[in-house]
Parts: structure tokens; C-alpha cells; sequence
């Protein structure tokens, strides 16, 4: 396998090679751009996104600036939105659902080092997929780390450290970050503590 198949493979391998740095390379040229985009340019921005990501459903948007080790592995479902400082450590495949809220300063990571000294200062790293499933909020500052799975409708709280899988229809959060009880009616009914929903 090559260097690129590789990366996306799950096994140890050293993520400082020639090929890997050149192909890096081409997506940040893309992300500068942007990120180099002015509020104005909806239609510009739309198409670098495009080009950016792996795959980007309808009517979603990113703010800049978006960070990104790739981008090409990143994966949204429709109607996304993401606020600014969104960083995607995505050397394997992130996967966002449809309808996903996603707070300022998140960080999504697929990548790991090994604690053995000697291989993490040769470079050595190694990448899980993190899936995000459809209509979940992730609050400011999260950390989302390799391997996870957040169920659909979930809410992860401003600030957690998302370590293990949260089931769907969950409110979650905490470092790290476990589910603190289910979706209920009593949510269907208050916005805020004990303010009352009064939209139709």
C-alpha cells in the first residue's frame, strides 16, 4: 500500500514522508484560500469547500477560518453549520450527519501518537474515523477524539473531551465527557432551564 493508503489504514506508520508532505501541501494551498475569502463571497466560498473537502451535502457552512490537516478526509452530510476555529485533524475519515451544529474553537482529531518516546520522535502516528451522527449539537471548545461515535440528536457540552462513544438522544458532557441523562419531554417543553419554548 502507498503512503496515503496507508495514513487511512489505522496501523502505525510514520507520517513525515516526502509523498504525504507533497499531497498536504496542495489541500493547505486550498484552505488558504478559503480562508482568504471575504464575507461577500458566498458563491467562491461554496466552490473551495468543494474542492476542500471530501464530501459537502447542501446547504452547508463553515466559518472561517477553518483549520484543517487534510481536508480531503472530511466528510458533511446536508445542512451543516459550523462556526469559526473549527479544526479537523482528519488524517482518516470524519464524518458529520445532516443537520449538525457545531460550536466555535471545536476540534474533531482522527489522529494519534503512540507513547513509546522513541516512535513518536520518529514521526510515528497512526488514524481512526470519528462519526458524527445526523441533528447533533457540539458545543464550544469540545475535543472529539479518534475513534468516536456520537449517536444522532446528541448534545455534547461546551468544553468536553469526548474520549468514548455517546449513544443517541443523549446530553452529554465533561472531562472527560459522559452522558448525563437522555433527550425527554421535559426538553420539548423548556428551552432554557425554566423558560418556556413558545415557537410554533
Amino acid at each position: 500500500m502507498d503512503a496515503y493508503e496507508q495514513m487511512k489504514s489505522g496501523k502505525l506508520y510514520y507520517s513525515d514522508t516526502e509523498e504525504l508532505l507533497a499531497l498536504q501541501a496542495k489541500q493547505m494551498e486550498i484552505l488558504y484560500d478559503y480562508n482568504a475569502t471575504r464575507p461577500r463571497d458566498k458563491e467562491c466560498r461554496e466552490a473551495l469547500l468543494k474542492r476542500l473537502l471530501a464530501e459537502v451535502g447542501d446547504d452547508c457552512y463553515i466559518e472561517p477560518p477553518l483549520h484543517a490537516n487534510w481536508g480531503s478526509n472530511t466528510h458533511l452530510g446536508n445542512s451543516v453549520y459550523a462556526n469559526f476555529n473549527l479544526t479537523l485533524v482528519d488524517d482518516t475519515d470524519i464524518f458529520i450527519g445532516d443537520e449538525c451544529m457545531i460550536g466555535p474553537n471545536v476540534v474533531i482529531a482522527t489522529a494519534g501518537h503512540p507513547i513509546e518516546p522513541e516512535l513518536r520522535r520518529k514521526a510515528a502516528q497512526f488514524n481512526i474515523p470519528v462519526h458524527i451522527g445526523r441533528n447533533v449539537w457540539i458545543g464550544a471548545g469540545a475535543v472529539i477524539l479518534p475513534g468516536v461515535h456520537i449517536g444522532d440528536n446528541s448534545v455534547i457540552g461546551a468544553g468536553s473531551v469526548v474520549t468514548k462513544d455517546i449513544p443517541e438522544n443523549s446530553v452529554a458532557y465533561g472531562n472527560p465527557c459522559r452522558v448525563v441523562r437522555e433527550i425527554s419531554d421535559h426538553d420539548r417543553k423548556y428551552y432554557y432551564k425554566d423558560r418556556e419554548i413558545d415557537l410554533k
